[in-house]
């Protein structure tokens, strides 16, 4: 009877094609287009005199873009992108300064859209 498992490395061919996977990513980032639109939004607001500073974290779970008014106060905003519930209520949250949820999402215009109209009041005021 022949044992169960993987061969011994002796018996691979040296010219085997050894198939590797890739890991799970070791932290979440914003993707390109994803930065350039929250980028965009960020610098209309800063040009309307709302915002100053931006901080950005990337960790195991989550990447955060937050927008300060003064750099050493709460964010005034702060978009959350988090994979583990992109099949749940939506990968993307927007949390206003006491930290509450303003708008969660799927996609990020969607999740942007509140700080658009905010703009607008503001352009138009």
């Amino acid at each position: 009877m022949e044992p169960s498992g993987p061969p011994p490395a002796s018996t691979i061919p040296a010219n085997a094609n050894i198939v590797s996977f890739p890991r799970a990513p070791t932290q979440v980032a914003f993707e390109r287009a994803e930065l350039m639109r929250i980028l965009d939004v960020y610098g209309r607001m800063v040009a309307a005199g709302q915002w100053r500073d931006y901080a950005m974290d990337f960790g195991k779970e989550a990447a955060s873009f937050a927008a300060f008014k003064r750099s050493a106060e709460r964010p005034q905003a702060r978009i959350e992108k988090r994979p583990a519930l992109r099949n749940k209520q939506g990968m993307w949250a927007l949390y206003g300064e006491a930290g509450q949820v303003l708008k969660r999402g799927h996609d990020l215009a969607g999740v942007l859209s509140v700080i658009e109209r905010r703009l607008m009041k503001i352009v138009e005021g």
